[in-house]
């Protein structure tokens, strides 16, 4: 089974293992061996998949602030956790052809094997979202046959990014692309470099 497709699954598997509890606080159970990148890529999408429930919870207009500002500070530790563990991802890959020869002529590519992934990480928690909506039987017929078009979409879009990575990861196998990742140096949780937050500090 080719790279991307295995993702596909282990993705389509944390989002269901998600839904059994449907619980932003509940703790998974990751089948997969510790150090392998099967294991990353589940924690990869479950990290994404409590994330896009607390996007749906601080959405709520009768939310309490206070809980609401706890929230907002939880998205941005686990945007922080997402990154993180986007960047090990690529860190497998570097390492996986960190021998190759590149040829000359190769070309980057405009996002790496991880930023990637992560897409279709995304792209497994829409799907299973629309999905619910088109077989809603408590919508409208008109919802239904909305979503299912929009569903369509999703799965031609899931194939075509799955085919893509597949061959990046064949062209940097073989030394027609090569990999050069940059951290995503993000500032606003650094207190050294969040203005508002070095500025208590020296105050």
């Amino acid at each position: 089974m080719a790279f991307a497709e295995k993702c596909n699954d282990i993705f389509d598997e944390a989002t269901v293992e998600y839904h059994r509890f449907d619980n932003i606080d509940a703790t998974p159970r990751n089948p997969y061996a510790e150090g392998s990148i099967e294991r990353e890529l589940f924690v990869k999408n479950w990290i994404d998949a409590v994330q896009w429930h607390m996007e749906d919870i601080i959405r709520d207009p009768g939310i309490d602030p206070v809980g609401a500002l706890e929230l907002k500070r939880r998205i941005d530790r686990s945007n922080q956790e997402r990154t993180d563990l986007v960047e090990r991802i690529d860190s497998y890959f570097r390492d996986k052809y960190k021998d190759v020869k590149v040829l000359p002529g190769a070309t980057i590519n405009t996002e790496s094997p991880a930023w990637a992934i992560d897409r279709l990480s995304i792209l497994a928690l829409k799907i299973y979202h629309m999905r619910q909506e088109a077989e809603r039987a408590d919508a409208t017929e008109e919802h239904r046959g909305r979503c299912a078009s929009k569903l369509a979409v999703l799965l031609e879009q899931r194939k075509d990014l799955t085919t893509a990575i597949n061959q990046l990861l064949d062209d940097i196998a073989a030394g027609r692309k090569y990999m050069k990742v940059y951290c995503q140096m993000k500032m606003y949780n650094d207190p050294a470099t969040n203005p508002v937050l070095y500025a208590k500090k020296q105050g």
